[in-house]
């Protein structure tokens, strides 16, 4: 038998070349087929000459060969993320493994990557598939990838032009998971994967694990089986330091000095004690009957879990906002130590948003203990026959997927400052530094004769203020979605117009059910209080353990003791009974019926691909509304054919270099909670708020151009330049209601205000993105440089972005129509990585950057303006050493340049369209979260 050390990539292009692909597989526009390809030519080898094995020593070299072959030979534009030759992706999870690829960025809560944006668009236009079948995330559209483990992964493919055999809800692009299977190796194979780490801040312990088995068995006349299994785990204990301030208008201050002034209604910090969980099990069972036919069953259940402790103290610096007398003349702004208001958007004792004091003042805290789970359970079972020299083929699949989130809170206690003011706190504030909220904590005195406040002797800690307990509320908050896909597609590969042409008709069906059932205990007396056993005084509540975190708090704390929450929360449940949050509580039903017809056409100079799909929407929500205060159960119904054509060209203008040009189009659709049919009229405030069915889907068209060059032997360049079109943007809508639908009871509700998502008019974005993966082996010998430096080798990208959208006008506070950005979208992102590997050994340097991107659009002059989150910067290491064949050492570190989150906005953004003059020159923070570096290493093994 010879054994055959080769580099996977080396391998593909060259075995490709001259060994035929299996029947069913020979479809180079659809990168799994691609992937079936490389595989079939490596058997035959191994049939041919005996066992090839591929080593593992150069797993950057061989994961970015494999993935570049992919990319190559598709099309439509693609980025592909590859497992190296024994099957590893470089990261823990799907997100964070993505975000390395060309014009991909992320956002992360808590310092995990979650969503990814493709080209810095909005992360709701990207969709999330397994092997081909577009999967429901648990929140909805905004699919969250951080759930999903890169252990269960060969390959990732970004489709980022979309072609007709690609759901339309696609807008700039589908992340395609394509799942392990034993076809992937030649015959028995064994991963696994075994760590442990800390994270800096907190002094907190992380581990990980993954087992894979495969193996391919003869079955005599019945052909082949492929059966392979795997699992992984993956937990995170986490401390984060968190502050946050929500800033207000305040209507009562007219005083002079300023245009506008935004004060701090509460500043607050957030103090976690997380554990976080990934884990999945899989399995894959494959039948080759022949080389026509292949049939998979597919089956992964992946779960996240957050289980979250968290301790709030809220400073409440409004509650008395009604001593303040609206008045426009001239003050002094002199300190007044000794005020007759709480101080509070008080210019006239010294005060500004800034920094100053506000005096007696509400805490309102919260001691919370949630238990979040969010799970896809995705099962599929699909065929694929060719029909001998006929050049028909045909492929169906049937999937049923459950997604559920569950946003239960175990128990939250909340304890507030009783009414009488020299039993609360005096705050000293000071929000000049974006990255620090330290507030000063006093007694408050009251003076006679007028009555007066003032500061009394410093409190170091908090909970020496009296805070009674006011409700403890239990909640299970779940989110069901169930989907069922079947989709059957006929292909026909002929020749056409002096052309290789593979013409394909293709039909599917989705039905897709999201019910949303949320209930809750709510105890605020003494007596209930009393049955669960839960103490009246905080400090019986807490444990004596001092703040895990680095922020500088301004005051010391004690924890809430999670036992004795689990405890009452047992006794709640075991005595009372729960209510349904009626207002919560929906069910939408989506049903999309698909079809499309494309067409491939390919010559020895490039390819065209082009087609149409055809979609009709059928919408039904039921939920209840609330009308002047009597509930009703409301459904409605919507729907709406939409048409998605798209055409893609390729030409190759040397062996090397391809020339890309698309055209594609996509519909972004609302999410299930806002096309729910709920209503909540409040008479008292004549506002309007609530889902809505009738919303339209967010339409766009786009045009790709890219310039690709593929060096020999190995190494990529790329330039393009991209546009969007969107009608229709899809916002958060402020607005005279102008219907007399719900005048009833002889009120026209006509003219209250609405809130709710609505379409607005037009946007756009458009940008260019780059891409470099060079290696300095080839060129070594020529260059004269010894053979160790060939290790060497640069990944890098950047893409840059515009984008806009049209912001209705608001007539009710006298806001004109503006441009803003889409929201979620960065004008810049780049990656750039440099590595070593040689001899066995590999390391890698990596570094992202996202500028600042759209959170939220104001909406009126009561919000401190727009918001955003603030540029986010990663620097990642990894290191690699393989002792031999089946064994490999790992390093990991991961957020090096210990980078925070902030959220902030920027009132001059609103307030200069209106055309009043801004005060601002800087930002305003209104979150801010740090979580440390993190180190982890262990051992991969391979059989």
């Amino acid at each position: 038998m010879i054994r055959t050390h080769l580099l996977l990539g080396s391998a593909a292009v060259a075995l490709t070349s001259t060994i035929a692909a299996p029947a069913f597989a020979t479809d180079a526009a659809d990168p799994q087929a691609v992937v079936a390809q490389d595989q079939a030519a490596e058997e035959a080898v191994v049939a041919e000459e005996g066992e090839i094995v591929v080593d593992g020593t150069r797993p950057i070299a061989e994961s970015e060969a494999a993935a570049l072959r992919i990319q190559r030979l598709s099309d439509n534009l693609v980025s592909v993320l590859s497992a190296d030759s024994v099957g590893r992706l470089p990261d823990q999870n799907i997100s964070q493994a993505t975000g390395r690829l060309p014009g991909l960025a992320v956002e992360r809560d808590q310092g995990q990557a979650r969503y990814i944006s493709v080209r810095g668009a909005p992360n709701y236009w990207t969709t999330l598939s397994f092997d081909g079948i577009n999967i429901v995330s648990p929140e909805g559209r905004d699919a969250r990838f951080d759930s999903i483990p890169s252990a269960i992964a060969s390959q990732i493919i970004v489709s980022k032009a979309i072609t007709p055999d690609m759901p339309g809800e696609t807008v700039s692009g589908n992340v395609n998971i394509i799942t392990r299977s034993a076809f992937d190796y030649a015959g028995l194979r064994v991963l696994g994967k075994a760590g442990a780490g800390i994270a800096e801040l907190g002094d907190r312990k992380e581990y990980e694990g993954n087992l894979v088995v495969s193996d391919r068995f003869d079955v005599g006349g019945l052909g082949e089986i492929g059966v392979l299994v795997s699992g992984s785990y993956y937990e995170r204990n986490m401390i984060t330091d968190n502050f946050e301030v929500d800033y207000e208008r305040v209507s009562q201050d007219q005083r002079p000095g300023a245009a506008t002034r935004f004060w701090a209604r509460e500043t607050e910090n957030k103090l976690y004690r997380l554990t976080r969980k990934n884990w999945s099990v899989s399995g894959r069972l494959d039948w080759r009957p022949d080389d026509d036919n292949q049939i998979s069953l597919r089956s992964v259940y992946t779960i996240f879990t957050d289980d979250e402790a968290r301790d709030n103290y809220i400073f409440d610096f409004d509650d008395r906002q009604g001593d303040i007398v609206a008045n426009a003349a001239t003050c002094p702004t002199t300190v007044n130590p000794a005020p007759t208001t709480t101080g509070y958007a008080d210019v006239c004792i010294g005060n500004t948003p800034q920094a100053g004091t506000v005096y007696g003042i509400d805490i309102n805290q919260r001691s919370t203990l949630r238990d979040f789970e969010q799970s896809i359970f995705t099962n599929t079972l699909e065929g694929k026959h060719t029909f001998g020299d006929s050049g028909f083929r045909f492929e169906w699949l049937a999937n049923y997927t459950r997604s559920r989130d569950d946003r239960s809170v175990t128990g939250e206690a909340r304890w507030n400052s009783p009414s009488t003011r020299t039993l609360r706190p005096t705050v000293a504030y000071d929000f000049t530094n974006p990255l620090r909220n330290t507030p000063q904590l006093f007694t408050t005195l009251q003076l006679a004769s007028p009555t007066r406040f003032q500061a009394g002797s410093a409190v170091t800690a908090i909970d020496t203020f009296n805070k009674p307990l006011s409700e403890l509320r239990v909640s299970d908050l779940v989110d069901d979605t169930n989907a069922y896909t079947g989709r059957a597609i006929l292909a026909y590969d002929t020749g056409f117009a002096g052309a290789e042409a593979t013409f394909k008709i293709g039909f599917q069906y989705d039905q897709r059910t999201k019910e949303s059932v949320n209930n809750q205990i709510a105890l605020s007396q003494a007596a209930q209080f009393t049955t669960v056993g839960i103490p009246t005084d905080y400090n019986a509540f807490s444990i004596d353990l001092p703040f895990q975190g680095a922020i500088p708090m301004g005051y010391t704390f004690r924890y809430f003791d999670t036992r004795q929450m689990e405890a009452v929360s047992e006794a709640a449940r075991a005595n009372f009974a729960f209510a349904p949050l009626t207002g919560d509580n929906f069910e939408v039903r989506e049903s999309v019926y698909a079809g499309f017809v494309m067409g491939t056409l390919r010559y020895d100079w490039g390819s065209i691909l082009g087609g149409v799909r055809v979609e009709r929407l059928e919408n039904t929500g039921t939920a209840l509304a609330t009308i002047a205060g009597v509930s009703q159960t409301v459904t409605a119904a919507s729907d709406r054919t939409l048409f998605f054509p798209s055409l893609h060209i390729n030409y190759n203008i040397t062996e090397n270099g391809k020339i890309r040009v698309g055209y594609t189009s996509g519909a972004a659709r609302a999410d299930y909670d806002q096309l729910r049919p709920n209503v909540v009229v409040d008479d008292v405030n004549e506002t309007i708020s609530g889902g809505n069915p009738g919303v339209k889907p967010e339409r766009s068209w786009g045009l790709d151009g890219y310039l690709e060059w593929y060096l020999v032997p190995q190494g990529f360049l790329s330039i393009g330049a991209y546009y969007r079109d969107v009608r229709d943007v899809l916002y958060i809508d402020r607005r005279t209601f102008g219907s007399t639908a719900l005048n009833i009871g002889g009120l026209d509700r006509s003219d209250y205000i609405f809130s709710g998502i609505a379409n607005a008019g037009e946007g756009r974005i458009y940008g260019v993105e780059m891409a470099a993966q060079l290696q300095l082996e080839p060129w070594t010998e020529d260059l004269g440089l010894p053979e160790w430096m060939g290790g060497f080798g640069i990944t890098a990208n950047l893409t840059l972005n515009d984008s806009e959208a049209t912001k209705p006008a608001f007539a009710a506070s006298n806001i004109p129509e503006r441009k803003v950005r889409l929201p979620g979208t960065s004008d810049k992102v780049y990656n750039i990585g440099g590595y070593y590997e040689k001899y066995g050994f590999s390391a890698r340097l990596q570094y992202q950057r996202r500028s600042a991107w759209l959170d939220g659009i104001a909406n009126d002059l009561t919000d401190a303006g727009d918001t955003y989150w603030a540029a986010d910067d990663e620097m990642d290491f990894s290191m690699r050493y393989a002792i031999n064949s089946n064994f490999e050492i790992y390093f990991d570190a991961s957020n090096l340049l210990n980078q925070e989150g902030r959220r902030f906005s920027e009132p001059g953004n609103l307030l200069t369209a209106t055309g009043t003059p801004t005060p601002f020159t800087d930002d305003l923070t209104i979150e801010y979260e740090r979580f440390g570096r993190r180190y982890s290493g262990g051992v991969r093994i391979t059989f």
